[in-house]
């Protein structure tokens, strides 16, 4: 890889990092807005005691961890090529 490729993956690495965070704040809006729609219905057994788990409010938020995390490390390949150039 040439020296001067290193903004293209630090750019990269950015732009995962803006994915991730923007993830993780759809995945806890979507986890809100579920339990207060529930909040709204007679029966709130699921709601007080979250039983069934439901797997699905939580993927948001773990594609968002992995994609900070790949920011996080495409960033510092990134750093170092710059560094080392």
């Amino acid at each position: 890889m040439p020296q001067t490729d290193w903004p293209m993956v630090m750019g990269l690495g950015g732009l995962f990092l803006v994915i991730g965070i923007a993830l993780i704040l759809a995945g806890k809006g979507e986890k809100k807005a579920y339990y207060d729609s529930i909040t709204d219905r007679t029966d709130v057994r699921e709601f007080l005691s979250h039983e069934p788990e439901r797997p699905e409010l939580g993927a948001l938020k773990i594609g968002g961890f992995i994609a900070l995390a790949v920011g996080l490390v495409t960033l510092l390949v990134g750093a170092a090529l710059w560094l080392w150039g």
